[in-house]
């Protein structure tokens, strides 16, 4: 069953720090089998009061392939780049 990560970019403070994030993370990525299907974009709510600013969605062909990726060795040093580029918020969603 597959898997997604979705991102919450609340807040860049670091730009240039993001951008250097965003060029490295993606073969690491697509090493876990991790494919980007959204990054940013217009974003339309219908409902609620959700207010994305920068929203990222990765699928992975599995939620253990999802957590090796955000758990391994290779994406830590990118995971402390990216934190202190701003703030965000993330989730795992199992799905179809």
């Amino acid at each position: 069953m597959s898997a997604y990560c979705l991102f919450q970019n609340l807040e860049i403070t670091e730009p240039k720090k993001m951008q250097e994030y965003v060029t490295q993370v993606k073969p690491v990525t697509a090493s876990f089998g991790g494919e980007y299907i959204v990054s940013g974009g217009e974003v339309e709510v219908k409902e609620g009061d959700w207010q994305p600013t920068w929203p990222v969605m990765i699928k992975f062909p599995s939620l253990k392939q999802a957590r090796d990726w955000y758990d391994s060795e290779e994406y830590q040093p990118l995971k402390k780049l990216r934190e202190s580029a701003g703030s965000f918020s993330a989730v795992f969603i199992e799905g179809i």
